[in-house]
């Protein structure tokens, strides 16, 4: 048995060196050298390129990249118009809906007119009257003058009375008691005359150097036919601009007040960008430089041109509802950033318009470094003419009502000089006593 133990271990031993010995010469045969030149070679390459790429790029940031400062952190902005009533009142009508377009001046919203109508039949009604009555005082100024005339010839008929008692009072043919009942009654005539110029001077100081127009009790009236009148117009909310509505809250039938917030109207023929740069970046910008802009929502191959107009007055931090507190004792330096507003060309706006809050990417040419670093003094100005109309149709209306109950048009005219219509009569009174 040990013989044929020893005879079938002998195989084995000798078959282990065979595949140890196959096993290990194919590993010896993949680890070839490389070759010495052709290492050197690829190190003076990859050294090369790096020296060039180097050198392309130190060319290009001292020629062209150093005069250019670009963000991805800038957004559109754009006014935000709130249309707000100016009365109480009932909406009846609302003629415009979010994401559709409305002109300056067309009515928007509509409010129940019921009350203001009232309120301005009872001005116009109240205006009237008060200026007939005022009209009443130019005629009077006619009816007092002739009663000075009359109280005039009153006092020379007592004149010339008096005259003769006393022509015959030396031959006894007047008793003295008729003189003196001739004399109390050119005192008395005398007293009547001073009662009428003093009435016809109380009346024209009621009307002298002004018109039934321009009385101060018809101009009281036209202030209370004007606010009525405004009333009553602003029952409709013309659009102050022309844009798209957006945020539209109001509902018919229901009950606003004056500054309640009914809808915004965004006109999109002027937004801007504002681009949020960092601190760091801002030393060589000025107002004036040329921006380049893409918009993500039209991509890379569309490129919008603008211009810096100016800078905010503070970072984004500084302006928060609750800025930071950096006097605490575990405080970490942040970059801020500090808003640029940069305004688009038009008429790229008009080709591809813009929505407020779009992400755009800007990229400001620095090269130019002359211009300021805060605004210019002229300032930008919004304004809008559609609420002029109210005051002109107010006026308009206060016209109509005067000339309607206007009593006598050419009244002004003998008022505005009645002495020297009054001065002949007293000189013939005078030349005849």
């Amino acid at each position: 048995m040990s013989e044929t133990i020893t005879t079938d271990r002998e195989p084995v031993d000798q078959v282990d060196e065979q595949e140890g010995g196959a096993q290990a010469a194919p590993a010896g045969n993949d680890q070839q050298p490389t070759p010495p030149g052709r290492r050197k070679r690829l190190i003076a390459l990859l050294g090369a390129v790096t020296l060039i790429a180097g050198a392309v790029y130190g060319a290009y940031y001292f020629t062209e990249g150093r005069f250019h400062e670009s963000t991805d952190d800038a957004y559109v902005s754009g006014n935000l118009v709130q249309l707000t009533p100016q009365v109480t009142g009932t909406v009846v009508a609302v003629n415009a809906d979010d994401t559709q377009v409305v002109k300056a001046g067309d009515p928007v919203v509509t409010l129940d007119p019921a009350d203001a109508r009232i309120a301005l039949a009872d001005a116009e009604a109240s205006l009237g009257q008060t200026v007939r009555r005022v009209s009443g005082l130019y005629v009077n100024n006619d009816f007092y003058a002739a009663n000075v005339a009359q109280r005039e010839s009153d006092l020379a008929r007592a004149n010339d009375d008096l005259r003769r008692r006393l022509a015959v009072a030396d031959s006894g043919a007047v008793s003295a008691e008729d003189i003196a009942h001739a004399r109390d009654a050119v005192q008395a005539a005398q007293a009547a005359l001073d009662a009428a110029r003093q009435q016809g001077a109380a009346n024209h100081a009621l009307t002298d150097r002004t018109s039934v127009e321009q009385h101060p009790d018809v101009q009281a009236a036209a202030s209370k036919v004007r606010a009525a009148w405004l009333a009553y117009a602003r029952d409709t909310l013309p659009a102050p601009v022309t844009g798209y509505v957006a945020q539209r809250q109001v509902q018919v039938g229901q009950r606003v007040s004056p500054g309640t917030p009914l809808m915004a109207i965004v006109p999109l023929d002027g937004v801007w960008v504002d681009a949020n740069f960092k601190e760091v970046q801002l030393k060589h910008m000025r107002i004036g430089q040329p921006v380049t802009l893409t918009a993500d929502v039209y991509g890379s191959g569309v490129k919008y041109h603008g211009r810096i107009e100016g800078f905010s007055a503070g970072t984004g931090s500084a302006f928060a509802t609750l800025p930071a507190q950096n006097a605490t004792g575990n405080w970490i330096k942040i970059v801020q950033r500090l808003p640029v507003r940069i305004a688009l060309d038009p008429r790229e706006l008009a080709a591809r318009p813009l929505r407020i809050g779009l992400s755009m990417t800007v990229d400001a040419d620095t090269r130019d470094d002359s211009g300021s670093r805060l605004g210019a003094a002229q300032n930008t100005r919004y304004r809008t003419d559609v609420f002029a109309q109210y005051d002109a149709q107010a006026n308009g209306e206060i016209e109509k009502v005067i000339k309607q109950n206007e009593m006598a048009a050419s009244t002004p005219a003998t008022a505005a000089q009645p002495s020297a219509q009054r001065v002949p009569a007293r000189d013939r009174k005078g030349n005849a006593g």
